[in-house]
């Protein structure tokens, strides 16, 4: 068994200031002698409107959100506190002619070094009756491809972000590709709050995987801009009333909540659990969907 932690936090527009409470979670995470950390979909920041975001969007290399967290592992490794890191970010998307951001999962190992990078298949394009307007395409190039899932501490992991969790297709993909674990780090709305644990628990038992959902929570103040530039007005603004649902959480292969974040305070907050591979293993055995799965000769794809 490893432990892993599921982190929650409540983004500002401020890299530095994101940075350092991540990396707080971070150690508290190594203290309780996690071998991995989730962080959530957009930990570097959340900003007023698409214009905002593509301001404040820097490069993995410049980015002082990821270089507080590096720098964080580091100092750990080399005092003998070993920890991964799996966090949502925003990158420049180059060559893109409407100048977008990129919308990332990135996984770092102890040293603070980059392994693996996903891109956001799936945007968030919705228009809900008195509820949020987001076009996330309005300021994110999509994605156009699934990373396979690779090894990590705790078991395979395959990665994927916040809407993706609608798309079963993806969750299906990563578990025939090898996946023990799947991760959907959120920001998610809170008028579709009540769907993201029951979504994570459908994918939990139908892949037969863990699911670790690290999730934003609160009201964010995307007023401060580290680059010192106002929200453009172009786009309606989101501005300080921007909020996200929470519900940070970890579930086992049989859809059963094994930990979360408390829903009572919008304070960053992490949960730990064991990922138990034994687990994965007899389900699969008791139950072997893989191999009795109809593919092609009745639905003409494979997931």
């Amino acid at each position: 068994m490893v432990l892993v932690a599921a982190g929650q936090l409540c983004s500002s527009s401020s890299l530095k200031e994101n940075g350092l409470r991540a990396a707080a979670l971070i150690r508290r995470a190594v203290a309780q002698n996690a071998k991995i950390i989730f962080l959530p979909e957009a930990a570097d920041y959340i900003a007023s409107n698409a214009t905002h975001s593509k301001a404040l969007a820097q490069s993995y290399e410049t980015s002082p959100f990821i270089e507080t967290i590096r720098a964080t592992l580091k100092e750990l490794h080399c005092g003998g506190q070993s920890i991964q890191v799996a966090v949502g970010i925003h990158e420049p998307a180059a060559n893109d002619p409407l100048q977008r951001t990129k919308n990332t999962l990135v996984y770092l190992d102890a040293d603070g070094e980059l392994l693996h990078r996903y891109q956001k298949l799936h945007l968030f394009d919705v228009d809900i009756p008195n509820g949020p307007i987001l076009k996330e395409s309005n300021s994110v190039q999509p994605g156009s491809e699934v990373l396979p899932p690779f090894d990590t501490p705790a078991g395979k992991l395959g990665l994927a972000i916040c809407y993706d969790l609608r798309f079963p297709e993806l969750a299906l993909r990563l578990r025939t590709l090898g996946a023990e674990i799947l991760t959907y780090p959120s920001a998610w709305t809170m008028k579709t709050g009540p769907h993201f644990q029951v979504l994570g628990r459908s994918m939990a038992i139908l892949t037969q995987s863990y699911v670790v959902l690290p999730a934003q929570k609160g009201v964010h103040d995307v007023l401060a801009d580290t680059k010192g530039s106002a929200a453009a007005p172009d786009t309606p603004a989101i501005g300080s009333k921007r909020e996200s649902y929470g519900h940070t959480c970890i579930i086992d292969p049989n859809g059963t909540i094994l930990a979360e974040c408390s829903d009572a305070s919008d304070a960053d907050q992490l949960c730990v659990a064991d990922i138990d591979l034994d687990v994965v293993d007899k389900m699969r055995t008791n139950m072997p969907l893989w191999s009795q799965r109809r593919g092609e000769e009745v639905f003409g794809y494979f997931p």
